[in-house]
């Protein structure tokens, strides 16, 4: 197979999550072992892949708007190979074939690990090919990835979720939470440190239910202290994190940890206790504060980041409020806010008191003004500080300046010195601090 398809030139479309973004870079790792070699020039493409998302439905009508732009293509190329993948291919499978008939094979969340088998099968064939598995036959491991940067790396720890938050798709496309073997996670990223990468992401839907599924009390905890052990690796993240599974284990590893950073992104979605059972979060705020109090006594010198849904139906302007409030109570470092937006198939979708998408931009608008004060003041405490940064590069609007992250993930802008290497640690001094981003000078270099 090595011999007719080398030197085939490939572009892969990634939507969604970051657990897509993996996903894709092992498709590309896959399809290099077989000789493809990537561009960017789609008219230049022997293979096209699209890797869906579809948590909302205003994605999922891009991206089939982007699968009809490469009909075009095809038609200039009828050798063309289009595939489609991700969570949108898992949960249409083949209305896809249906709504584009250009499309020549649609792939699987849980197939990922088949596709230079699928693409020798479409090859010989000549006919489309539809794998799409309701579950995993078995985690695969061994797949080969091809990692965007040098310097940071995503290695997924599980797969699934098993939460059914009410407004929420993934456990439909994603099937329930499977672990990965341990000692499978230590050797890629033992390997991925001698390759020279400085930091890893641990992803996961649910990262604190790591272990659950063969019946371990404290996995995730455990995980954290073997990772914090390998010796090639200067940084440790993992996301997301569930408010309802994260505990007291995971907040001592992280206190007594070396590498794992200071930064809890755990997604509230409501300061509302009646739209958070609606939502079937599992939690109230009344847990959720003192899970953060928690926090703050073991690690006081951590950034804790959260995620809200604004509009979601039955959610009153009094209720509302009760977010704003909570806001102003825990002071987040950053929240990733967004509009309730109607997912086909989810509970939420067909629940009574939706909320009109004017209210919804009204109090995004609003929850967005109360967090970015907060924001800002918490930034304007570290000005004179010097932290620890991980140089990732140039930045993107100034080339005369290099980006980079503190250790609670705040982005840092710093003027080039010149002898600065992607991938290294160095210290700066803030002197001045804005709601996003933090500026300041190398210190002591």
């Amino acid at each position: 197979m090595q011999d007719t398809i080398q030197s085939k030139r490939m572009s892969v479309l990634t939507y969604g999550c970051q657990m897509n973004e993996n996903d894709s870079e092992r498709f590309v790792g896959q399809l290099k072992s077989v000789g493809y070699e990537l561009t960017d020039k789609l008219d230049q493409a022997d293979l096209i892949m699209i890797n869906t998302c579809c948590v909302r439905e205003s994605a999922e009508q891009k991206i089939y708007g982007k699968i009809g732009e490469l009909k075009r293509l095809k038609a200039v190329n009828p050798n063309l190979i289009i595939g489609i993948a991700g969570c949108m291919a898992q949960k249409d499978r083949d209305e896809i074939f249906k709504k584009a008939a250009h499309v020549d094979f649609v792939i699987g969340t849980h197939n990922v690990h088949k596709l230079t088998e699928l693409i020798a099968e479409v090859e010989n064939k000549k006919d489309k090919v539809l794998a799409v598995w309701d579950q995993a036959e078995r985690l695969a491991e061994d797949v080969p990835a091809v990692h965007k940067g040098k310097v940071s790396a995503y290695v997924p720890i599980m797969y699934g979720c098993n939460n059914f938050c009410t407004y929420c798709i993934v456990p439909y496309v994603r099937g329930r939470e499977r672990s990965r073997p341990m000692e499978d996670i230590i050797k890629e990223i033992e390997q991925l440190g001698q390759e020279g990468f400085k930091e890893i992401t641990l992803l996961g839907q649910n990262v604190n239910s790591y272990g659950k599924d063969d019946k371990q009390e404290d996995g995730f905890a455990q995980l954290l202290a073997r990772v914090d052990q390998v010796e090639s690796i200067e940084r440790i993240r993992y996301m997301t994190s569930h408010p309802r599974d994260m505990n007291q284990a995971v907040i001592d590893v992280i206190c007594q940890s070396k590498k794992i950073c200071e930064q809890f992104h755990l997604p509230i979605q409501s300061g509302s206790n009646r739209v958070l059972a609606k939502m079937n979060r599992g939690y109230t705020t009344e847990y959720y504060t003192k899970l953060i109090e928690q926090i703050r006594k073991k690690v006081p010198q951590a950034s804790i980041t959260t995620d809200i849904i604004v509009g979601f139906p039955g959610e009153t302007e009094e209720l509302f409020l009760e977010t704003l409030e909570f806001l102003k109570t825990i002071r987040f470092d950053a929240a990733y806010t967004f509009i309730y937006s109607k997912r086909s198939g989810t509970p939420a979708a067909t629940m009574p008191d939706q909320i009109p998408l004017a209210e919804k931009k009204a109090r995004l608008q609003a929850l967005m003004d109360v967090q970015n004060t907060i924001s800002l003041e918490i930034n304007k405490q570290l000005e004179g500080s010097v932290v620890e940064v991980l140089v990732e590069g140039p930045s993107k609007n100034d080339d005369t300046k290099l980006m980079g992250r503190t250790r609670t993930n705040k982005i840092i802008l710093w003027d080039k010195q010149g002898p600065e290497q992607v991938g290294q640690l160095l210290s700066v001094k803030i002197d001045h601090a804005q709601t996003w981003v933090l500026k300041g000078k190398l210190y002591n270099y």
